[in-house]
């Protein structure tokens, strides 16, 4: 059976893991930094199957202490946003709805706090062609690129509009 829990410090080792294991498609952080993102998160669950970590989320809402050139440019750009910062799936789940699961999940808890729009970015270069491809099947549509790290990375920039109509 496939649950949605609250984060603790004691699932910092198994989180970090998983999320090492995708660089450098996200960042590397750290326990240090995932304790803040514990602090600041909106949204900052797990997704576990029969005890086993399948995956997780965390996502800030705007004006958020975040100093990521993404999550500026969002929290520039938009208001009454819910920014997600990464996505992890683990290798053994991916292709098994994972990863729908927790965007519905984000939509949801998005709704109910009145947010109108969910945003992220997907690397261009280094490229990540299927996270791309989900969020567009999503409905997340483009709206802009941009170089950073000093141009080591290109990512595009995507939105959802989250209103009554959208399920």
């Amino acid at each position: 059976m496939i649950e949605i829990q609250t984060v603790e410090h004691s699932d910092f080792a198994g989180l970090l893991a998983l999320n090492e294991d995708a660089v450098p498609h996200v960042n590397s952080i750290d326990s240090a930094q995932m304790a803040h993102f514990l602090q600041q998160a909106v949204a900052f669950f797990k997704v576990v199957e029969d005890r086993q970590l399948a995956g997780f989320v965390i996502s800030l809402g705007s004006g958020a202490d975040y100093q990521s050139p993404n999550y500026t440019w969002f929290d520039r750009e938009l208001q009454n946003f819910l920014y997600i910062d990464r996505i992890m799936v683990h290798p053994q789940f991916r292709r098994r709805g994972v990863a729908r699961l927790i965007y519905q999940e984000l939509e949801r808890r998005a709704r109910a706090n009145g947010v109108t729009s969910l945003c992220c970015e997907v690397n261009l270069m280094p490229p990540n062609p299927e996270s791309l491809a989900l969020h567009l099947s999503l409905g997340f549509v483009q709206v802009g690129t941009q170089f950073t790290y000093g141009g080591e990375k290109e990512v595009v920039l995507l939105v959802k509009q989250l209103d009554s109509t959208n399920e």
